[in-house]
C-alpha cells in the first residue's frame, strides 16, 4: 500500500508517522521550500499529549514546552494582579496528562519530522501537488517536479486553502469576517518577565487588548493584538506602537521579530471529509478561531483517527472517519466560536479555559447510550501490577499500531495477539492486577472490551 500526504504541518506529519510505523509506504509532500518558523498553534491539549505518547514523541514535547503561564493583567496603565487562566488539574491514574502545554508550532513540527525520519521518511519540500485523478483502485497525482505518483490513497492535509479540497469541489461552509482581525507574531520584549504572560488593555474596553504569551526555547513571546485600523503593516514598528498604546510607553521594548501575520476571523467546515480514495484532515477540513487552542489539536487527532483506518482498508472502517471526525470538528468549532464571541462581547470568562477545551471528553458514542463508559469513549489509563511485582500502565500496553482486547477476570486463554487479562487483587497470578481498571471501565467479571488503535473503545 502507498499513501500520499499533501501538507507537512502537524496533521500531515502525525499521519505520516502513524502510517510509517505500520510499515506502509508513505510519501509526504509540501509546496513550501522552507519549514515554517513561527509559533502559530502553540497550545497542546491533554488528549494530544496522549496521542504524542503513543507516537513516541511525548518526552521531547514535554522537555521543550512550557506549562500555561500565569497572566499579569494591566488595564489603563494600572496593574490588576495575576490571573491563572488555565486551572491546574491534578493527574489521576486514568488521566495522566490533564493539563495542556505551550509549544510553538514550528518546534512541534520539528519534533514530528525527527520522529518520522527514524522510519526513513522525509518531508519532500518544494514539491507542490498540482492535481490528481482517481478510480476505484488508485489515485494518480501530478507533482510540480513533473513526477506522477500512483497511490492507494491521497490525504489532503494542506491547510485552509487546500488544493485537494478545491480539486474535489467540496464546499467549505462558514464565514470570513474581515471586521475581526488580529496581528500575530513572535517577538522579544525587554522589560517583561518571561515567566509570565501579559494582558494589556485600555480602561475604556478591558477585553480589547494585547496578549503576550512566553514561548519556550528563548526569550520570545507570541504577540496577539487587535487590528482596529486599516493600512497597518505586520512589522516591528506596528507592534511597538500597539504595545505603547495599550500598555503605556516604556512598558516593553520589542526587538527580534521573527514571524508575523494578520489573522482574520475565518470559521469553516468542509461539507465532506472524503471523496472516494481521497480524504481531508486538519485545516483542509476545518478552520478555527485561535480561542481555546483547538485547531492544531483537532488536526492531529484527525490524523490519529485516520491512520489505522487507511491501514485496515475495509469500507465500513474508512467510512466511519468522516462520521466521527466531522461531527467532532463541528462540536469543537462551536466551542472556539463561542469563546471568540465572549471575547468580542467583553465577557471576562472568555479568557478562561475549562474541561471542554482539553479534548479528553471527546467521544464517538451513540448519544442515546446512557452507560458511564461505552463504545466510542476514550479508553482510560490505569496502573497495573504484574505477577512479578512490576508496575506499568494500561497505556503501556495500548501503545503501538494495534488494537487491544481488554478481558476482566477471564476464565480461558485468548487467541487475540494483544489480549490484556486483568484481575482483582485476589485474582490469579497469570495476568495483571488492577482494581482501578475495573472501576474506570465500570467492569464486571467476564467483560471484554476492544480498544481501537487510536485509544477509543470499539
Amino acid at each position: 500500500m502507498t499513501v500520499l500526504i499533501a501538507g507537512a504541518g502537524p496533521t500531515g506529519l502525525t499521519l505520516a508517522i502513524d502510517l510509517a510505523r505500520r510499515g506502509i509506504n508513505t510519501r509526504i509532500v509540501d509546496k513550501a521550500t522552507e519549514y515554517f518558523a513561527g509559533s502559530r498553534g502553540d497550545g497542546i491539549q491533554p488528549r494530544t499529549l496522549e496521542v504524542f505518547e503513543d507516537l513516541g514523541v511525548l518526552d521531547q514535547v514535554l522537555a521543550q514546552s512550557l506549562a500555561a503561564p500565569p497572566m499579569k493583567i494591566r488595564i489603563g496603565g494600572a496593574d490588576f494582579g495575576i490571573r491563572h487562566l488555565h486551572e491546574e488539574v491534578a493527574a489521576t491514574p486514568d488521566r495522566p496528562y490533564p493539563n495542556g502545554r505551550m509549544l510553538g508550532q514550528s518546534r512541534t513540527e520539528a519534533i514530528l519530522r525527527d520522529k518520522l525520519a527514524e522510519y526513513g521518511v522525509k518531508v519532500e519540500s518544494g514539491t507542490e501537488l498540482l492535481g490528481f485523478t482517481q478510480n476505484g483502485d488508485a489515485v494518480t497525482a501530478t507533482l510540480a517536479t513533473g513526477e506522477t505518483v500512483v497511490a492507494d490513497y491521497l490525504v489532503g492535509a494542506d491547510g485552509g486553502r487546500s488544493t485537494v479540497r478545491k480539486a474535489l469541489g467540496i464546499a467549505f461552509e462558514g464565514v470570513t469576517d474581515e471586521s475581526i482581525r488580529m496581528l500575530v507574531g513572535d517577538v522579544s520584549a525587554a522589560g517583561l518577565d518571561h515567566a509570565f504572560g501579559y494582558w494589556f488593555a485600555k480602561e475604556s474596553n478591558p477585553m480589547e487588548g494585547i496578549a503576550l504569551t512566553p514561548l519556550s526555547g528563548g526569550d520570545q513571546f507570541q504577540f496577539a493584538a487587535p487590528l482596529v485600523r486599516d493600512g497597518l503593516e505586520a512589522d516591528l514598528a506596528t507592534l511597538q506602537a500597539l504595545v505603547d498604546e495599550y500598555a503605556g510607553p516604556g512598558a516593553a521594548t520589542l526587538h527580534h521579530l521573527t514571524w508575523s501575520t494578520v489573522w482574520r476571523s475565518n470559521v469553516r467546515l468542509a461539507e465532506r471529509f472524503r471523496s472516494g480514495r481521497v480524504f481531508l484532515a486538519g485545516d483542509a477540513a476545518h478552520v478555527h478561531p485561535p480561542t481555546g487552542g483547538q485547531g492544531l489539536n483537532t488536526g492531529v487527532q484527525d490524523a490519529y483517527n485516520l491512520g489505522w483506518r487507511l491501514a485496515d482498508g475495509r469500507e465500513p472502517v474508512l467510512a466511519a472517519y468522516e462520521t466521527e471526525r466531522r461531527t467532532n470538528a463541528q462540536r469543537v468549532l462551536g466551542i472556539s466560536t463561542e469563546l471568540l464571541h465572549k471575547h468580542l462581547d467583553g465577557d471576562e470568562s472568555a479568557l478562561e479555559r475549562g474541561e471542554n477545551t482539553r479534548q479528553l471528553d471527546i467521544s464517538y458514542r451513540d448519544p442515546s447510550d446512557p452507560a458511564r463508559i461505552t463504545t466510542g469513549d476514550r479508553a482510560p489509563d490505569s496502573p497495573l501490577l504484574r505477577a512479578d511485582g512490576t508496575r506499568l500502565r494500561l497505556f503501556d500496553l495500548f501503545r503501538g499500531p494495534h488494537e487491544t482486547l481488554l478481558r476482566f477476570t477471564p476464565t480461558a486463554p485468548s487467541a487475540h495477539p494483544h489480549a490484556v487479562d486483568l484481575f482483582r487483587p485476589a485474582g490469579r497470578p497469570d495476568g495483571y492486577v488492577s482494581p482501578e481498571a475495573f472501576a474506570f471501565y465500570d467492569a464486571r467479571d467476564g467483560l471484554e472490551l476492544l480498544v481501537r488503535p487510536d485509544g477509543y473503545l470499539g
